[in-house]
């Protein structure tokens, strides 16, 4: 892991803020880089003076939304007419993908928001967003605040800590812990909220 992380740090420090776009671009993706081992870096090279901190973090998070698009437009043109093709042989009918589909379309905003901040789900969300074809403005808003915010706190991690992988590591699960509980917390609060409006109405 330490080699890794070294190799990232070179590689960063090399390729510059390109090198962050890509990296996370990829870990937005379906490639299994995980985002904790490449904004720490970026974060400890602005705090050796070698990279500008929102800078990096822009670009952290440009490159996210990249790689979420390219999730969102292989499910939208790929995965959708295989789906209403072929999903009856696996128990998918057009009725249950019509469901699924109009649930995404109501809360997708709340789902792609919370999905950016947590692990595995990130890498997945956007798939159910380009199934559902989420409207373009929402998918690119909720993908930048969520992962803004991750791609922020361990940029941050890293600007302190410095190269320690041990110490970003636990902190960086540390922060986990922490994102895991406001997001259920918003989760509660928008359910609540949205049973309010169901009620009202009725009334």
């Amino acid at each position: 892991m330490h080699a890794a992380i070294d190799w990232l740090v070179q590689t960063i420090g090399a390729m510059g803020y390109r090198g962050i776009i890509l990296l996370m671009a990829m870990e937005s993706s379906v490639i299994p880089i995980p985002s904790e081992v490449i904004m720490p870096p970026a974060g400890y090279l602005a705090q050796q003076g070698r990279m500008n901190m929102g800078l990096a973090i822009l670009c952290g998070t440009l490159g996210s939304l990249i790689g979420a698009y390219a999730n969102y437009f292989a499910a939208r043109f790929l995965g959708r007419p295989l789906i209403l093709k072929y999903g009856k042989y696996v128990l998918i009918t057009e009725e249950k993908f019509a469901k699924v589909e109009s649930f995404f379309l109501k809360h997708g905003e709340i789902s792609t928001f919370i999905g950016r901040l947590l692990p595995v789900v990130r890498h997945l969300i956007s798939l159910p967003a380009g199934l559902a074809g989420m409207n373009h403005l929402k998918f690119s808003l909720y993908t930048i605040l969520g992962a803004g915010i991750w791609v922020t706190v361990l940029t941050f991690i890293g600007y302190f800590i410095g190269s320690n992988q041990e110490l970003i590591m636990k902190y960086s699960h540390h922060a986990l812990g922490v994102v895991l509980v406001v997001s259920a917390l918003i989760v509660l609060v928008y359910i609540k909220l949205q049973r309010r409006n169901g009620a009202a109405d009725k009334a």
